[in-house]
C-alpha cells in the first residue's frame, strides 16, 4: 500500500509542478496532496518537500494556521469565475451539469474567501 501512497506523491508533486508554469493549474493543493501522500509512504520525502526552499512556506502556512495567501485567493476565484463563464457561453454541457458546476465552484470559493489571508498576529505580552 506505501508505493501506492508514494507513486501519488509524485503524480501529485508534478501536478503542482506544472501549475507553477500553468496558471490555470493550482500548486499549493496538489502539493498539499503529495504531502499527504508522501506522509503515508516515505519520511524522508515528506520531510523533503515540507521544507522545500519554494514549496515549502506554503505548505507549512496552510498546516500552522491554515492560511491562504490573498494572491492564490484572487488567482483562484478569477480563473474560477472565467472557467465558468466561458463554460456558460462555450460548452455544449447540460443546464443541469452547469448547475452543478456553478454549485460546486462557489462553495469551493466560499472555502477558499472564508480561510484566513495571513498568520495570526502574536501579542508578546501574551506570549511571557
Amino acid at each position: 500500500m506505501r508505493i501506492i501512497y508514494f507513486i501519488l506523491g509524485w503524480v501529485f508533486f508534478a501536478l503542482g509542478a506544472i501549475g507553477v508554469l500553468l496558471p490555470v493549474v493550482p500548486t499549493t493543493p496538489f502539493m498539499l496532496l503529495a504531502l499527504w501522500a508522501f506522509a503515508r509512504s516515505s519520511e524522508r520525502f515528506h520531510d523533503w518537500l515540507y521544507k522545500h526552499r519554494f514549496f515549502g512556506p506554503p505548505l507549512q502556512m496552510w498546516n500552522k494556521y491554515r492560511v491562504i495567501p490573498l494572491a492564490a485567493k484572487i488567482m483562484s476565484v478569477s480563473f474560477m469565475s472565467i472557467s465558468f463563464v466561458y463554460m456558460m457561453f462555450f460548452s455544449p454541457v447540460g443546464i443541469i451539469l452547469k448547475v452543478i458546476i456553478a454549485i460546486l465552484m462557489i462553495y469551493g470559493a466560499w472555502f477558499i474567501l472564508t480561510r484566513p489571508s495571513n498568520p495570526p498576529k502574536h501579542d508578546s505580552v501574551a506570549e511571557l
